[in-house]
C-alpha cells in the first residue's frame, strides 16, 4: 500500500488550500507515489468520486495558486459518519475503496465534525485490523477546537473582521443624527470571531461599543437598557454580535429564533443561525426610537482570500506537512496541533493530540477576558489574537483581479 487520499470537509476558509498544499507537497517529498483527493469529502469518497492530484499539481506555480486561493478546492460536505453499530455498510465501502487503490494514509481538512470522521475510522480501522494511518488536520475559522493554541482559518477571518469593523466605524459615525449600527458576526457557541472585532480599537479608531459574545446569557431587555445607557453619552454606536447568542431564559434557545426567520438543520443538528443583527436592530429601533442598521458578514468572513493573514496561511501549509509525518511515523487516531511557544515574540510549533480529545468538544473564550460590562475585550484576549493577523499575502492577480485555481466539477 503506496498512496494517500485527502479531502476537506465542513465550512471552508480563506486559507484551507493552504493545508491542501501542505499535505500534497510533504506526502510527494516523503515518496508517496499518488496523492487523490475527495471530490466534496467523505459523502463524495463514497460515491468514488477521486482526483488524482498529481496531474494535477504538475508545477510548482499551481501550488503557490493553491495556497492563495479561497473556499474548499476540492469541494466540501456536512456529511455525518453513522456509528459501524448502525451502519456497518459505509465502513465496509470505505475500506475496501481504500484497499482498491492502495492508499496507507488518509487525512482529513476539518473542524469538530471532520475529527469525528476521523475519529470514527481509526477507531473501526484498528477493530479490523487496518494499516491505515488517520490524521486529521486542523481547521476552522471558528477557532473553537480543543487542545490547539488556535486554528488555522482563524486568524484571516480575525483579520478581515477587525479590518471591516475599522471600515465600518467611520461609516456608522459620519452623521449628525443618533445611529446604531449592529454587526453580526459569525460563532455558534463561541465567540472567537465577534471578539475578533476588538482588534479595530487603536490610535486611529474607537472600536467597537459593545461585544455580545456566546460565552455570556443574553437578555434581550438587558441588552436594549446597556444601550439606552451608552446612547447618552455617545451619539452613534456600533455593537459587535455573535450570530450565536443565546436567550439567557430561553432553554438553550438563540436570540435570532426570536425572529420569525424560517430554519434548516444540517446532518449533524446545527441549525442555521442568520438574522440576530436584523432582530436586535429592530428592537433597538422600536425602544430607542433612533434610526439603527444591521450588517451581516456572513460567508464574507471565510472566504477574502484578499486579506488573508500570513502568520495564518504559513501555519495552515505547517499543519498539512506535519500529518502527513506523523502518517508516515506510524500515528494514527491523531490530530496535528498548533503549540505556542510565546506571544512576543509570536513562536509556534506542532504537536499532535489524540482525536478523542478535540472531536465534538468545543473550546470557548474564558470570560475573564472580557470586562464586567461586556463592552471590551481585555489585555490577554488582545494578546492571544493580535500575533495571528500579522502580515499578508496577497493573491496573484490578473487583470486587476484576484486569480484562482479551480477544480471542474
Amino acid at each position: 500500500m503506496k498512496n494517500a487520499i485527502v479531502g476537506q470537509s465542513g465550512g471552508p476558509t480563506s486559507v484551507i488550500n493552504a493545508s491542501l498544499a501542505g499535505v500534497y507537497q510533504a506526502a510527494r517529498r516523503a515518496g508517496v507515489d499518488t496523492v487523490y483527493g475527495m471530490k466534496n469529502g467523505i459523502s463524495g469518497f463514497l460515491r468514488e468520486e477521486l482526483v488524482n492530484m498529481n496531474e494535477i499539481f504538475d508545477i510548482d506555480l499551481k501550488i503557490e495558486l493553491l495556497k492563495r486561493t479561497p473556499s474548499s478546492f476540492l469541494g466540501s460536505c456536512r456529511y455525518k459518519l453513522k456509528s459501524p453499530d448502525v451502519s456497518e455498510a459505509e465502513y465496509e465501502k470505505i475500506f475496501a475503496l481504500l484497499k482498491k487503490y492502495e492508499i496507507s494514509y488518509f487525512f482529513y481538512i476539518g473542524g469538530n465534525d471532520s475529527m469525528d470522521t476521523i475519529g470514527k475510522l481509526a477507531s473501526y480501522g484498528a477493530k479490523i485490523g487496518s494499516p491505515v494511518r488517520f490524521i486529521g488536520v486542523p481547521k476552522t475559522i471558528d477557532n473553537d477546537l480543543e487542545v490547539t493554541d488556535h486554528t488555522p482559518g482563524y486568524g484571516s477571518a480575525a483579520k478581515y473582521i477587525s479590518t471591516v469593523m475599522k471600515e465600518i466605524i467611520p461609516d456608522a459615525t459620519v452623521y449628525d443624527f443618533p445611529f446604531i449600527t449592529i454587526v453580526e458576526i459569525m460563532g455558534r457557541n463561541a465567540g472567537w470571531l465577534t471578539a475578533a472585532s476588538a482588534l479595530a480599537e487603536g490610535a486611529d479608531c474607537e472600536g467597537v461599543d459593545m461585544i455580545c459574545l456566546p460565552e455570556i446569557p443574553f437578555n434581550v431587555e438587558r441588552f436594549l437598557d446597556k444601550t439606552n445607557e451608552l446612547h447618552k453619552h455617545k451619539r452613534s454606536l456600533i455593537i459587535a454580535v455573535s450570530e450565536g447568542v443565546k436567550q439567557e431564559n430561553g432553554g438553550g434557545k438563540y436570540v435570532c429564533e426570536l425572529s420569525d426567520d424560517v430554519r434548516f438543520t444540517d446532518a449533524f443538528g446545527h441549525k442555521s443561525l442568520t438574522g440576530t443583527a436584523r432582530f436586535l436592530a429592530n428592537e433597538c429601533g422600536k425602544a430607542l426610537k433612533v434610526r439603527t442598521r444591521a450588517i451581516e458578514l456572513s460567508s464574507l468572513q471565510r472566504c477574502a482570500g484578499h486579506i488573508t493573514s500570513r502568520t495564518d496561511i504559513t501555519e495552515a501549509y505547517q499543519v498539512g506537512g506535519a500529518a502527513v509525518l506523523a502518517a508516515l511515523d506510524g500515528k494514527t487516531g491523531m490530530a496535528v496541533v498548533l503549540k505556542r511557544i510565546s506571544s512576543s515574540p509570536y513562536q509556534c510549533t506542532t504537536d499532535l493530540a489524540p482525536i478523542e480529545a478535540i472531536a465534538n468538544l468545543e473550546k470557548k473564550i474564558p470570560i475573564e477576558w472580557i470586562n464586567e460590562n461586556h463592552t471590551k475585550m481585555l489585555k490577554p484576549f488582545m494578546d492571544y489574537a493580535r500575533p495571528l493577523v500579522q502580515a499578508e499575502l496577497p493573491p496573484f492577480y490578473v487583470d486587476g483581479l484576484p486569480y484562482h485555481i479551480r477544480l471542474e466539477r
